[in-house]
Parts: structure tokens; C-alpha cells; sequence
């Protein structure tokens, strides 16, 4: 939403969505990521509000790092995000895990760009990425319904950078 408030110019919206992702989100410390994956998710909550924190915080990349910080601290940085085994590509629960990897490479990908160059975290959220690209391309197989309809759409977003740009 606040990627289409701000192309189509909509400053009152953009304004409500920041103001409002600060109100919910600024606080928040330590999320818990090895609650992450449930075995369906194709979306990753953590991710997905640091990397929208990552856009409100723009003008801001110190305070961005600050909070990230405290929300992810590197010490935490768990397995948990390593990309998950997709045992059976048929599986109409199993196969969002590979929509899972290709938004968590987006997410991580944008959130890397916020980060100081040349530093482990960086460096260690970089592998992060590029393992979790590279394990949901892979994956990715039209013969199958089950993830054939959806997840070309989460690999032109990644392949874009429409999270970034």
C-alpha cells in the first residue's frame, strides 16, 4: 500500500500508512523468527515489517539501523531463515514454503540495502537472500497447479526489484 500510495502521488495515504506503521511497529524488539515457518507461510511477518520499516524510514537510514538492531539483533540472527526443504512439490500446503523463500530474498534483499556496506550483518543477510532466491527459482515448477499459478508472480518481484525500486 505505501508503494502505490507513493507512485500514484497520494501523500495523505502514504502519510496515514507511515504514521500509523511507527505507531504499531516502532516499539517492537526481538521478534521471535524461530516461530517462522508455520509449514504454509508464504510470507514471512517478521520480514515483512522490517523491510516495511526499512520504507518508512527512508530519510532516516541511522534510525532504520537502530531499530533493526533491536528487532533483529545480529546475536539472534537464527537458522530460521535459512530456506526450508520442499519435500513434495505437489503439496498444496508444502509448496507456499517456496513462495516463502522468493518473499523472504525481496524482503531481505531491500532490508540490505538500508544496511551499512561491508559489515558481517550485511554480509550475513546477503547469504540469507541469495540462498533463499536461489532455492525458490529453483523450485519453481509450471507442471504443477499447486504452485504453477501463483509463484511466477512472487519470482518477477524478486527478479525486478519492485521491493527496492
Amino acid at each position: 500500500s505505501l508503494d502505490y500510495a507513493r507512485r500514484v502521488n497520494n501523500s495523505i495515504f502514504a502519510q496515514l500508512i507511515e504514521q500509523n506503521s511507527l505507531r504499531f511497529f516502532f516499539s517492537d524488539k526481538l521478534y521471535p523468527f524461530t516461530y517462522e515457518p508455520s509449514g504454509e507461510d508464504f510470507l514471512s511477518a517478521g520480514l515483512a515489517e522490517a523491510d516495511l520499516m526499512r520504507r518508512v524510514m527512508t530519510k532516516n537510514n541511522y534510525e532504520f539501523l537502530q531499530w533493526f538492531n533491536e528487532f533483529l539483533p545480529f546475536a539472534n540472527l537464527s537458522s530460521s531463515l535459512e530456506p526450508p526443504s520442499i519435500l513434495d512439490p505437489t503439496d498444496p500446503k508444502l509448496i507456499h514454503l517456496v513462495g516463502l523463500c522468493l518473499s523472504r530474498a525481496w524482503m531481505l534483499e531491500g532490508i540490505i540495502q538500508a544496511l551499512p556496506e561491508n559489515t558481517e550483518y550485511r554480509n550475513q543477510l546477503y547469504e540469507l537472500h541469495r540462498r533463499n532466491a536461489q532455492a525458490g527459482l529453483t523450485a519453481i515448477d509450471e507442471s504443477h497447479y499447486e504452485g504453477g499459478h501463483w509463484l511466477g508472480t512472487f519470482a518477477v518481484y524478486l527478479i525486478t526489484q519492485r521491493g527496492i525500486n
